[in-house]
């Protein structure tokens, strides 16, 4: 007699869970036995910037944020949370839309990947969810590192509000990642230098990293506040305002515009980064 297999066999529910955890794990290996190069390259920037704006200029004498010790303090405030915003992007860009332009050209590792017993939208939010984290270390890692890189006589005035950031900084995370997730499946390997210089560049100085939103005002046209309406389409200017929020008293957009809009941002980043994704998968 032919013996019965009378094992349970596991849900589709149950493998893709299993199989969307070997992913992120899979990519955490991978960051931990590179962390060396993940910290220089999160740091390299932000540092620059605050070595720059709050230690060099100070140092010349270079006017920064209407000169003086307390204009120079006043920038500190506003560019430190600034550099945060700017991390966690960059990191959503380079861990996942970097990685993928790789993946889906030369190496054809994603052909390994979506052989995962899941659906195939399920590898994309893997490899989002995996990137958000690496923007979560990042801000952490820049951060403290950004309030202590000052000339004397500079500080940054920093205000930890901790229910705005254990809620904000994460969804900035996975809404930088979304982006990532788009530019990645958007852009062959070889248009990659267009990516930057198309879309990062722009994203990054009209993002409000180095100046409020609210003092974008006087850049009009009769009485048409044109930039300050144009930049509203910028995810960046969302994730800065939310970090002057969290980690300062400075003045900021009304948190009650920046929790819809970025939930808004990331919804959309990650319907069209999936729809691409699948697209990019199948052609």
């Amino acid at each position: 007699m032919t013996a019965i297999n009378t094992a349970p066999t596991r849900s589709v529910m149950e493998a893709s869970r299993r199989a969307l955890g070997a992913l992120i794990l899979r990519d955490m290996v991978v960051l931990r036995k590179t962390f060396r190069e993940f910290v220089l390259r999160t740091l390299i920037q932000p540092f620059l910037l605050c070595f720059v704006f709050l230690f060099v200029f100070p140092k010349i004498g270079q006017a920064v944020g209407g000169g003086g010790g307390a204009g120079a303090s006043a920038f500190a405030t506003v560019l430190v949370p600034g550099v945060v915003g700017i991390s966690i992007m960059f990191q959503g860009v380079q861990s996942i839309a970097l990685t993928m332009a790789q993946e889906f050209g030369f190496t054809r590792e994603i052909e390994d990947r979506v052989q995962a017993p899941c659906p195939i939208w399920l590898v994309a939010v893997a490899k989002v969810l995996s990137g958000a984290v690496q923007g979560l270390i990042s801000a952490a890692i820049v951060f403290p590192i950004a309030t202590v890189v000052h000339a004397a006589g500079v500080s940054a005035s920093v205000s930890l509000h901790w229910l705005v950031i254990l809620t904000l900084v994460p969804l900035a995370c996975v809404t930088m990642a979304g982006l990532g997730l788009i530019l990645g499946t958007s852009f062959e390997p070889r248009n990659i230098g267009l990516m930057f210089g198309f879309i990062i560049l722009p994203i990054t100085f009209l993002g409000g990293t180095y100046y409020p939103w609210t003092h974008l005002a006087p850049v009009k046209i009769g009485g048409f506040h044109w930039l300050q309406t144009l930049v509203l389409i910028n995810p960046l200017v969302y994730v800065n305002e939310g970090m002057r929020a969290a980690f300062t008293n400075a003045p900021h957009m009304h948190l009650y515009v920046i929790y819809p809009v970025m939930l808004g941002f990331c919804t959309a980043f990650m319907a069209l980064g999936l729809r691409n994704f699948r697209r990019r998968v199948l052609s």
